[in-house]
């Protein structure tokens, strides 16, 4: 491995100017003109790969964006990896937010400022040279690699979906690497080993078949928005819990030796509120912060639409309401059967004076991986060597829906090795990424496949 991590340091600066030219490319998958630029993106990743030296390297086209394959199978007996990274990118709106041009990439104080950066090319581009550096120096790989990046991340993940489907032989693995997550603090080796899944539901409230004045008409009917925040208001009760009737019957509890992981985080409560500006924090009694978010469910209420927002007065009761509802779910939680029970409820806590009609927009199912897993233990293993610091071990309150769906089609662990922090604009203006980390992860990454080789 020394000569490995010496060409890996080495080479330092020349993986900088290459990850440059894959952020220039503007590979925007939600816009229809980028069409060109993802297809462009498609094939420079192609090429790394190649250039890495893997044996197979394929672009699949799909019904959307195409997704580049990749594999080098030259271990046999040994275990399987299989890579997963996204090359598609968020818009750059509102661009003159930016210091720089979103897709001119700019070095300042150890970071690297452009689209892309930290979500997810940055990330994605660590384990692609790991790779290269194996075979630079030793000519071949200790286990088995194969590579899934795809351009339809920051947009649903929809052709992934359907090519892992139809694909599992080709992409069947013992264990799925992902750097897609953040670090939990700057220099800390951190592993995301849980995800909370989710349900999006819409609620219309609807009562009179027009708009009516609220002179001629108020107190004859019921006010939908007046009706739709009564509903919204009766769904937790004064603890913070969740009203919905059997809604925490699958909740999987928290272990013993994670609370004692968390405990040792050292959170500061104190300094998360002063962080967001809000004197207290809230949510369900007699759970600390890192477990309402990370390990308890939740719903909360995204937006509310109806009857007149503009500017001045409009005396209008309006004939209908809307709420977007997200609940997060955790491991046990199946986003359908909440689904079914939240429209039981809803329909039961609305009165006879209005219609309600509940919609299903999307969800996911949470995900979690055993801490003494074979591929988790080897990849803090890799993480300590890498920063010379122990690896600490965290959930995240988020999704990533294409991981369920590994775990379900590939029967696979799977391993969250982020790099990146949320601290550092994913998805608004002057993403960066710091390069020290993104050094810091081809090392992890190239102990990741030695240390998990020798499982």
């Amino acid at each position: 491995m020394k000569e490995v991590i010496r060409y890996i340091k080495d080479n330092r600066g020349n993986y900088v100017e290459e990850l440059k030219d894959f952020l220039r490319i503007p590979s925007i998958s939600t816009l229809p003109e980028h069409k060109d630029d993802i297809e462009k993106c498609a094939k420079f990743v192609a090429e790394k790969l190649k250039k890495a030296s893997l044996s197979r390297v394929e672009i699949f086209k799909t019904e959307g964006h195409p997704l580049v394959y990749g594999e080098w199978l030259g271990a046999p007996g040994k275990p399987t990896v299989l890579i997963y990274g996204h090359y598609d990118v968020q818009p750059v709106d509102p661009i003159e937010l930016w210091n720089n041009p979103p897709f001119d990439p700019v070095v300042k104080n150890g970071k690297i400022f452009a689209r892309g950066a930290t979500d997810d090319k940055g990330q994605v581009f660590m384990h692609i040279k790991s790779v290269e550096a194996f075979f630079k120096t030793e000519g071949s790989l200790p286990l088995n690699v194969k590579f899934i990046i795809e351009g339809e991340e920051e947009i649903g993940s929809e052709s992934l979906n359907a090519f892992i489907k139809r694909n599992s032989e080709l992409l069947k693995c013992d264990a799925v690497l992902i750097s897609d997550t953040p670090l939990y603090k700057a220099g800390v080796p951190t592993l995301t080993y849980g995800l909370r899944g989710l349900a999006y539901l819409e609620v219309e409230v609807a009562g009179p078949n027009r708009d009516l004045h609220s002179g001629t008409f108020g107190g004859t009917v019921a006010n939908p928005i007046n009706t739709l925040a009564n509903i919204i208001s009766k769904l937790h009760d004064k603890n913070g819990k969740i009203t919905i009737p059997n809604f925490y019957d699958d909740v999987l509890n928290i272990s013993k030796k994670e609370k004692e992981n968390y405990k040792a985080l050292k959170f500061s409560e104190k300094k998360f509120a002063e962080d967001l500006g809000v004197s207290k924090l809230n949510g369900e009694k007699g759970y600390s912060t890192l477990e309402k978010i990370w390990v308890r469910p939740t719903l909360d209420c995204n937006g509310i639409i109806g009857g007149f927002t503009g500017k001045g007065a409009k005396t209008v009761l309006p004939a209908k309401a809307i709420s977007k509802i997200s609940m997060r779910l955790v491991p046990n939680q199946d986003p359908g059967t909440v689904v079914k029970q939240f429209v039981r409820y809803i329909k039961k806590l609305a009165p006879e004076t209005v219609k309600v009609e509940v919609k299903d927009l999307h969800g996911s199912l949470p995900c979690l991986t055993p801490l003494e897993d074979p591929a988790i233990v080897a990849a803090s293993r890799a993480m300590e060597k890498a920063f010379g610091k122990k690896t600490v071990y965290v959930r995240d309150g988020g999704s990533i829906p294409i991981v369920p769906v590994f775990t379900k089609k590939l029967k696979a662990a799977i391993v969250l090795m982020g790099l990146g922090l949320n601290s550092e604009n994913l998805h608004s203006p002057n993403e960066h990424f710091d390069l020290n980390h993104f050094h810091l992860g081809i090392i992890s990454s190239a102990y990741f496949l030695k240390e998990y080789s020798d499982n």
